[in-house]
C-alpha cells in the first residue's frame, strides 16, 4: 500500500489508518502523532506512526 516509504503525507497516514484526513491533522496537530513541517506541508516518518499504532494497541485514547 504504502511501499514502505520512510516518510508519509498527512493523506497517506490517513488512508493508511482508515481515518479522516481532518482527523489525521488533528492527532498531529495535538501532538498525539508526531510530525514534521516541510515548508506548509506536515510529514509523519513511518517510525513514528508505527509508534503511534503501538501506543493505541496499548490502550492509549486519543
Amino acid at each position: 500500500m504504502n511501499n514502505g516509504k520512510e516518510i508519509m503525507t498527512v493523506n497517506e497516514v490517513a488512508e493508511f489508518l482508515k481515518i479522516s484526513t481532518v482527523t489525521t491533522y488533528r492527532l498531529v496537530q495535538e501532538g498525539k502523532i508526531s510530525a514534521f513541517k516541510v515548508g506548509r506541508s506536515w510529514r509523519v516518518k513511518r517510525t513514528d506512526l508505527n509508534e503511534f499504532i503501538e501506543q493505541q494497541k496499548q490502550g492509549e485514547r486519543v
